[in-house]
């Protein structure tokens, strides 16, 4: 059963990706409407700007917790980043893909790539790796935790 605060928690993210991806796609087709850089570099740019909006409105409001995280501000960084560029090669190569094989437009095919990304990449890695909250939290961790360091009771 899902609880109450993995509903909130969800909605609120989405409410960051959207306010992350307006910025993104707005830039995108002013990058490339009207300077006229190819999609694939304004989608570069661009994802790097709406990375950092949606990162400061995870860490200060959707993922925000009295209960602390599981790593410090420079490590979710360096994890949001990580994260952030592989939703951009993702993004940039579906849409590429979509435009070139299908001949779709790449303002149309971009929307489509980003629902796939943004729910099937981009929430789960926020959510369980970037933004994980500390043990104490009153927060449901019903799944596996893949990225967990080796423990002295996990080795063999």
């Amino acid at each position: 059963m899902v609880s109450w605060n993995s509903i909130k928690l969800f909605l609120k993210a989405q409410v960051s990706a959207f306010s992350g991806g307006v910025t993104d796609y707005g830039l995108m087709i002013l990058l490339t409407e009207w300077l006229n850089i190819h999609f694939t570099i304004s989608i570069l740019i661009s994802g790097t700007v709406g990375g950092i909006v949606n990162f400061c409105i995870n860490r200060y409001w959707a993922f925000k917790t009295d209960s602390g995280y599981h790593s410090s501000t420079s490590g979710q960084l360096i994890r949001f980043f990580t994260v952030v560029l592989g939703s951009i090669t993702l993004k940039s190569a579906g849409t590429y893909l979509l435009h070139s094989s299908l001949n779709l437009d790449y303002k149309i095919g971009r929307l489509l790539i980003d629902s796939i990304v943004s729910y099937g990449f981009n929430y789960p890695l926020m959510k369980y790796w970037v933004f994980r909250l500390n043990k104490s939290a009153d927060f449901d961790y019903d799944e596996e935790d893949y990225f967990e360091p080796i423990g002295n009771k996990q080795r063999v």
